[in-house]
């Protein structure tokens, strides 16, 4: 399975002959630099750039290309390499994009010889840098790894080899320009594009939305009406660009990729998405060079002739079983969206035409005398009746397919997807890698009761997650008094916890849990027995100090250290793990210095690997005052009941969530920890 990685995140490779694959928008130049422990160059010997192409164990392109092959040996590199970065810069002098901001994001894919890609890095968040260090291969106890880096640097070429220790940095940048400027002429022009679905098909493999640039479809911030207590959490993603919420459900498989040329195609040399001088950027992303492999052929028994198609788990785009799930999930919710929209649409003009129609038969006060009003307004409403019929006809059409959809995809879920209650939690066994998403609910529509889509949010967390405990609002939480709400709370969150933990190999997950007044000793039972935590839960103001302490000192050595790039420099014995903080009745228990701390590992820990889940009430923080809204629009609000809060513009009105919780009196939860423990011992 292919990792995907993002930045300062790492993936074993299991290969040592590899070949590195370049995607980008306009031609840059790659080259190669080998470095010691220290990361440090130690002259210009140990660049492969266009003007030396090669050096034992790889070489790179002789020229500026679109897309770029580097092809890696790690046995025949020097013994005092410990590591490999690939760099990719863009050509100075003649005319081009003077930042990556400018261009397309670069794609860079790790393979195998046989093209089976390892690991892959968008380097997304680019600006005015000329020349980034986009991943690295490194040495660590004698096994070889790959980390996404994604380090720009403004001052192009020169500034990144004076970086990495090489004195002669600036002669060796104006070489390699050369060497460029020489070779321009013959450089590949970026890939034409290739048409994009833009409806998909149920009766055809559904095409996936686009590329994922913000990790999640609910990493996104919130709606203006989340501002209140209880507002609707906005779902709509401001960086995607396929999905109903306005956010894209996965990176790879997509419909709208674009096709590299070759040397037989008849296009001309300038590509098709290159914009005009002058003209707007094309931020459409190149991705890689062919498309998606079509899904597997269905396996049910065709349909009858004007009857639609049979409906078969995974017929999504997608590199793999599990991306093909994925897709075809939110392929599933943007339909159900699709048809809700259009079914309001269909009443709400049938209710300004049946208006529209009694108003005019009625403004004459002469028709209202004898049956010609009575009359009018038994026309009007039957016209109605079979426009809403109409459209409720087409949607249960929709429903009906969509049920049976769901009916063959629940079954073939993975763990990380399905629910609590599937049988494929009885052969569980502890992943050896982190899947690509996780099930946090279901969601649904009035108009759609019975059927459930699974809310999955991508993985790692780029969002901490907030389990309200205080009433909601909802039909399930006006009737629940405020001890229950709080116990339901808690519950929810040890349900998530335990997927976290259990979609997580062996010794990548860690888990604390600040607990000041020791109030959820019951719901943290499963947690605390299973020995899953990395320590009991941490109890008063003493312990709740030392724990945020302990992480906020975390969160500031990995930035330190990848913003200096030595990522491989942090101390002894320190857990390379992602952490999660699970908070337990917040705020009692919380000095000043305390919520400052959550406020700084709500905004920063997401990227160096610290995660929040907040099991809070929003109006008992109400004393802090405006302090805390910032935090509470971070986090992606859950609910422990059924609750319509999740706002989303598409379709005008919000999404009812639903928690993922193991049935009542299941030992799926218990089981599943134990075996996390027990591997976390054995790890």
């Amino acid at each position: 399975m292919t990792a995907e990685l993002v930045r300062g995140q790492n993936h074993p490779l299991s290969q040592v002959r590899l070949e590195i694959r370049i995607s980008a928008g306009k031609p840059v130049v790659a080259t190669a630099v080998l470095g010691d422990e220290s990361g440090r160059i130690h002259g210009v010997e140990w660049v492969a750039h266009p003007g030396v192409p090669t050096l034992p164990g790889l070489e790179v392109s002789r020229q500026a290309a679109a897309d770029h092959r580097l092809a890696v040996d790690l046995d025949a590199v020097p013994a005092a390499v410990h590591r490999v970065g690939v760099v990719l810069a863009l050509p100075t002098g003649v005319g081009g994009p003077v930042g990556f901001g400018s261009v397309a994001a670069p794609f860079v894919a790790v393979t195998g010889l046989d093209g089976a890609e390892i690991a892959t890095f968008t380097l997304t968040g680019l600006d005015a840098e000329s020349a980034v260090i986009a991943l690295e291969l490194y040495r660590r106890q004698g096994a070889w790894k790959v980390r996404a880096v994604g380090q720009g640097y403004a001052g192009g070429l020169a500034e990144l080899l004076t970086d990495q220790g090489l004195p002669q940095a600036h002669r060796l940048a104006t070489e390699i320009n050369e060497a460029v400027v020489r070779g321009l002429a013959r450089s590949v022009p970026a890939p034409p594009p290739r048409p994009s679905d833009a409806d998909r098909s149920r009766q055809t493999a559904a095409s996936a939305l686009g590329p994922d640039q913000s990790g999640s479809p609910y990493n996104s911030q919130n709606t203006p009406g989340a501002q209140g207590t209880h507002g609707a959490q906005g779902i709509s993603g401001s960086q995607g660009t396929g999905g109903p919420y306005g956010a894209t459900p996965s990176t790879q498989g997509t419909a709208n990729q674009t096709g590299g040329a070759t040397p037989s195609d008849p296009e001309p040399a300038q590509s098709a998405s290159a914009p005009a001088v002058g003209g707007p950027i094309d931020y459409s992303h190149p991705r890689r060079q062919t498309t998606a492999p079509p899904p597997p052929p269905p396996t049910a028994p065709p349909a009858q002739p004007g009857e639609p198609a049979r409906p078969v788990a995974g017929d999504a785009t997608g590199w793999s079983m599990e991306e093909r799930l994925y897709n075809q999930v939110w392929g599933m919710f943007e339909d159900l969206a699709r048809s809700t929209a259009a079914y309001r649409s269909a009443v709400d003009f049938a209710d300004a035409r049946m208006e529209k129609e009694l108003d005019q038969a009625l403004s004459d006060p002469r028709s209202r005398i004898g049956g010609q009003g009575e009359a009018a307004r038994e026309a009007a409403q039957a016209k109605h009746s079979r426009l809403v019929d109409q459209a409720r006809e087409a949607l249960d059409r929709d429903l009906g397919q969509l049920g049976a959809e769901a009916d063959v995809v629940e079954p073939a879920l993975p763990a990380a997807y399905a629910r609590w209650d599937s049988p494929v939690w009885h052969a569980y066994r502890v992943p050896m890698e982190m899947p690509m998403a996780l099930r946090l609910g279901d969601l649904h529509v009035p108009e759609s009761e019975p059927l459930r889509i699974p809310m999955l949010v991508r993985l790692p967390l780029e969002r901490g997650l907030w389990i309200d405990s205080g009433r909601t609002g909802s039909s399930d939480g006006l009737f629940t008094d405020a001890h229950d709400m709080r116990r339901l709370a808690m519950e929810s969150a040890v349900a998530h916890t335990a997927r976290l933990l259990a979609v997580h190999p062996a010794g990548e997950f860690t888990v604390h849990v600040l607990d000041p007044a020791g109030s959820a000793a019951g719901e943290l039972s499963p947690l605390v027995r299973s020995g899953v935590l990395a320590a009991p839960p941490a109890a008063g103001a003493a312990g709740v100090a030392a724990v945020l302490g302990q992480l906020t000192e975390r969160v500031d050595l990995v930035q330190m250290a990848v913003r200096g790039g030595v990522a491989d420099s942090l101390p002894p014995g320190f857990d390379t793990a992602q952490q999660l903080l699970v908070v337990n009745d917040f705020p009692h228990g919380f000095d000043d210095r305390a919520v400052t701390q959550l406020r700084y590992l709500a905004d920063e820990g997401p990227a160096v690997g610290v995660h929040l889940m907040m099991v809070a009430d929003r109006e008992d923080a109400a004393g802090y005052g405006p302090l805390l809204d910032p935090l509470w629009r971070g986090l992606l609000r859950l609910t422990p009941v059924a609750d319509d809060h999740l706002a989303d513009p598409w379709v005008g009105h919000a999404w009812t969530y639903e928690p993922a919780l193991a049935p009542p009196g299941s030992q799926v939860l218990h089981q599943v920890l134990a075996q996390v423990a027990a591997a976390r011992t054995n790890y």
